[in-house]
């Protein structure tokens, strides 16, 4: 089960007590106070167990912030330098956050319902995202010279972390993460920011429905932890 879809877990359990009390160890405790709820290679999930998540009506979506995975640029440029630019990278970092804030802006403002503001308040849960890790297999080189093409199985893959406060406090009440790759077609394609983009997006699609399908069993519920 993918991680984001585990926060399902941690907004509507009727009693965490309890159900940590089920496990033979006691449950993690970091992050100022949260609780692990999972953990495994593809990433990890943290919740304060004593939010009532149905306060929650508005949401506060901060521009994503993005990051390439380390070395991503110098091993791109290994065998052609300065085939990948500064500008480059910067283009690419801001395409994807454009990306990410349209498709999860239509998902929770269309299919959930929800409200999106820019200001805090006591119903407002605020959101802040970080794409991390960020590797493209084959980037479109547009400040190369001449024709350059790349070819690649799969778009890339990226870790999505998405930090959840209470817009009022600034508290952190919950955090999840995930890593995943585009899928590979087992076959070599000419890769452009265009073909880039629509992956990218295929992914940020499929973690938005995903968060937005838990908000909205966490609100209908209305359940409070102790």
């Amino acid at each position: 089960m993918r991680h984001l879809m585990i926060l399902a877990n941690v907004l509507v359990l009727a009693a965490p007590l309890a159900a940590f009390a089920m496990d033979d160890d006691p449950p993690e405790v970091a992050l100022d106070g949260m609780q692990q709820i999972e953990q495994s290679r593809h990433g990890a999930i943290y919740a304060d167990p004593g939010i009532d998540w149905s306060s929650y009506e508005q949401i506060r979506l901060d521009p994503a912030t993005v990051a390439f995975r380390k070395n991503w640029l110098r091993d791109q440029n290994r065998y052609q330098p300065n085939r990948i630019q500064t500008r480059d990278v910067e283009r690419i970092k801001e395409t994807m956050a454009r990306t990410f804030d349209t498709v999860f802006r239509e998902e929770l403002s269309g299919e959930g319902g929800y409200t999106l503001t820019e200001e805090n308040g006591d119903n407002v849960l605020r959101i802040t995202p970080h794409i991390e890790d960020l590797d493209l297999y084959a980037p479109d080189p547009r400040s190369a010279p001449g024709i350059q093409r790349s070819y690649a199985e799969s778009m890339g893959r990226m870790t999505l972390r998405l930090d959840l406060y209470d817009s009022v406090t600034g508290d952190l009440i919950a955090t999840a993460s995930e890593n995943r790759e585009a899928p590979r077609r087992g076959y070599l394609q000419w890769a452009n920011s265009v073909t880039n983009t629509k992956e990218a997006r295929l992914m940020f699609q499929s973690w938005a429905r995903e968060l937005r399908e838990r908000l909205d069993e966490a609100r209908t519920t209305g359940i409070a932890g102790e």
